[in-house]
């Protein structure tokens, strides 16, 4: 892993040009994005006891974290291009140590829930200003460093979990969990406000007729919208599918929901040169084909312990490098502003909101078993649509 990395910043020739302090808080601040992202999952049960709600009740956490990442989307669209990026970036840093130092503290469901949505905003906030500070920053250079940038992300996902784990097993509770979270937030709000802010890039020659092509644009999203509802929906639920159908313990749930947050990670590493040799539309073609691959072992097993283990190794080592793949794609056909990034963030805060929260709404009526279903579902509609896609991007 850091040896990929390594080589890749050799390479690149940004120890030259001062960049790389540049580079590396971006992929910090992804790192603790993704640690943010895996942890509902986990504590989601811990969270429903401490404010005493139900798990219907308190999947409401997913839609209200996802409209606070679509407000944050949308004002990180417009921000970026009007306020130094390092500065918000510090700002929005800030606001997420404090939320998660109260998080596992509130015993009252309405106070989580205005939690959860700040927390929201603050997080996209961060994610928009990664992916668009760095390709304002590597211009050219900038499609196998996005491949990175979202590696991290899958790393603090990966490690989410276990953390998590490790501190239900020596506390019995989730408030550890959470304030270790803050632990890199701290130095990295007075490191990045030391680093200059990229400025943003004019359009190329070559680009200007695809600014606001708003039908692939649209599609983009829509694209965005239905993969990040499978991955969200997945990652949210699996841990409490396996404990509600008494497959497993809390922990070994929490491991398992660790290994698809594993196997994403190594998809993403792996993607890195992989997005050197193929274009972006094969590359999405054989990871929606994986990823229907796996949902249907699950499906066809859906008590199986063993096969839970495999095949959600499977859907995260397919799902690795579907967003930074469809960023690269995008990025190929339309010069991209921080408000068209922002736009492919609101896409995906949408899908970040709408399946986990119907999950949430069906789990209990009709039984676990939805999970399955449900993500089944979203990533048959989503090949539709990248078929679709395909055939504007030509054009």
């Amino acid at each position: 892993m850091t040896t990929t990395l390594a080589t890749l910043l050799k390479k690149s020739g940004l120890e030259e040009e001062g960049q790389i302090p540049q580079v590396l808080g971006y992929y910090v601040i992804t790192l603790v994005v993704g640690l943010l992202a895996a942890a509902t999952g986990p504590t989601l049960s811990r969270l429903a006891a401490h404010t005493q709600t139900q798990l219907r009740d308190i999947s409401l956490i997913f839609t209200v974290r996802s409209l606070g990442l679509i407000i944050g989307s949308s004002l990180g669209g417009h921000l970026y291009d009007r306020v130094a990026g390092q500065r918000l970036l510090a700002i929005a840093l800030s606001v997420i140590a404090v939320i998660i130092i109260l998080i596992p503290l509130v015993s009252v469901f309405w106070l989580l829930v205005v939690l959860m949505f700040f927390m929201g905003v603050a997080e996209c906030i961060m994610d928009v200003g990664c992916n668009t500070l760095l390709l304002w920053s590597l211009k050219d250079k900038a499609a196998p460093f996005i491949n990175g940038l979202h590696f991290c992300f899958g790393v603090g996902a990966f490690l989410s979990p276990l953390i998590v784990a490790q501190a239900i097993l020596l506390s019995g509770d989730i408030v550890w969990a959470y304030w270790l979270f803050v632990v890199p937030i701290l130095p990295l709000i007075f490191m990045i406000r030391r680093v200059p802010s990229p400025a943003p890039v004019v359009a190329p020659e070559e680009k200007k007729n695809h600014v606001g092509n708003g039908l692939l644009v649209s599609f983009i999203m829509l694209f965005l919208f239905l993969y990040v509802g499978a991955e969200a929906g997945y990652s949210g639920w699996i841990h409490t599918y396996i404990v509600q159908r008494n497959m497993a313990s809390e922990t070994t749930a929490a491991y398992l929901n660790s290994a698809f947050w594993v196997a994403l990670t190594l998809g993403r590493l792996l993607s890195i040169p992989i997005a050197t040799r193929l274009k972006p539309r094969d590359i999405l073609l054989y990871d929606l084909l994986g990823c229907l691959g796996s949902m249907a072992l699950l499906l066809l097993w859906p008590t199986s312990l063993p096969v839970f283990w495999v095949g959600s190794l499977a859907l995260g080592l397919f799902m690795a490098s579907i967003f930074p793949t469809t960023l690269a794609l995008a990025e190929r056909r339309i010069h991209i502003t921080s408000q068209i990034t922002g736009k492919f963030f609101i896409g995906s805060s949408l899908g970040a909101m709408g399946l986990p929260w119907l999950i949430g709404q069906l789990f209990t009526p009709l039984g676990p078993q939805v999970m399955l279903a449900s993500v089944g579902v979203d990533l048959l509609v989503a090949f539709g649509v990248w078929a679709i896609l395909i055939r504007l991007s030509r054009t």
